[in-house]
């Protein structure tokens, strides 16, 4: 599918600290089959679907961001297999893959949705995707996710296996709730060729709780792995935040994302848009520029443009994550889904 217009390159997008943003996040959908506890109230009031930008406009923005040089579009949510006529999107956006003028598409995925799309993702160039699974325990699977059914994600794993589908696993490292599995995580990741990343929770949005209580330092998890893996730091990048290293007892990787303990924003080039046309310039801070409004505004790209410029000028040092241990509120208001995990 080519029916687009060539791409007018424009020069790229660099913030005031000299960092190129060549990596695009994009929510599709506030909506999730999931409440997983960590990023969702079980009572979450979600946008009225009126609110929402269309797939039209949501390929305009991606490809404006492209022209801009972007290499690689992560599509998110909520859960982004549950919009209706997403592959349609995913198609679209192919094109940017077949001019050369985009390295990657890819998704994050919560797995329940798999089973259906694996092979037309596949088909429309995606390569590579990331899974969230917590547990290999499916009663403690249902407590995590409230909705979610293991089993149906597991087929879902085999789907994208039997695609052709590069799969990572991410699981969030939750204290006193999967602390123990971790082992079992890495066996079964490195078992069908796939690799791990674990990843600290994040103080965003209102989830009905108490994040101190769920919050484990990875820099507690890697001291515990160390006495019974042998790891080895490996310069393997994928344009996100985690940094990987190589178990030498499976030969698979496993990466740590860590927000709380040790940030990552000095080499940030990331930017986040979520399904409503707002654009977040860090997922740690709440200051964020409306591209819808140029978007509709007018059917050539210039006030858009313009809008994305002005936005990345703002983009920040870095985030200001904290876990709050005295009045527990998170340190953003909005939740993950909003922004796009």
């Amino acid at each position: 599918m080519d029916t687009a217009p060539d791409i007018v390159r424009v020069p790229d997008l660099i913030d005031p600290f000299g960092r190129a943003i060549t990596y695009l996040r994009v929510s599709v959908t506030d909506r999730c089959d999931f409440r997983c506890v960590y990023c969702m109230s079980e009572h979450m009031t979600f946008l009225p679907k009126q609110d929402l930008l269309t797939l039209e406009e949501l390929d305009r923005l991606c490809s404006a961001f492209v022209a801009r040089g972007v290499r690689k579009l992560r599509i998110t949510g909520g859960e982004p297999l549950v919009r209706k006529n997403i592959l349609w999107l995913f198609r679209s956006l192919s094109r940017h893959l077949e001019r050369g003028t985009l390295d990657e598409l890819t998704l994050t995925t919560n797995g329940s949705q798999l089973a259906k799309y694996a092979a037309d993702l596949k088909a429309c160039g995606v390569d590579r995707i990331n899974v969230s699974m917590d547990t290999l325990d499916p009663v403690k699977f249902k407590a995590i996710t409230r909705w979610g059914d293991l089993g149906q994600v597991l087929l879902g794993l085999e789907a994208a296996e039997a695609a052709g589908l590069k799969v990572k696993i991410n699981a969030v490292a939750l204290k006193g709730v999967n602390e123990h599995e971790i082992d079992d995580l890495i066996r079964f990741a490195h078992d069908r060729g796939a690799d791990l990343t674990l990843i600290e929770t994040m103080p965003l949005g209102d989830i009905e709780g108490d994040r101190t209580d769920q919050y484990l330092p990875l820099s507690i998890v890697r001291a515990r792995l160390l006495e019974r893996w042998t790891m080895e730091d490996i310069p393997y990048r994928t344009g996100g935040p985690a940094r990987y290293v190589r178990i030498n007892e499976t030969g698979g990787r496993l990466g740590f994302i860590t927000p709380m303990t040790h940030n990552f924003c000095e080499s940030c080039n990331r930017v986040r848009l979520t399904c409503t046309g707002t654009l977040y310039m860090c997922l740690g801070q709440d200051d964020a520029a409306d591209l819808r409004g140029p978007l509709r505004a007018s059917p050539d790209d210039g006030l858009l443009m313009e809008a994305i410029e002005a936005a990345i000028a703002r983009k920040p040092k870095g985030h200001d994550f904290i876990i709050d241990r005295t009045t527990s509120k998170p340190a953003v208001s909005r939740h993950m889904s909003v922004t796009g995990g």
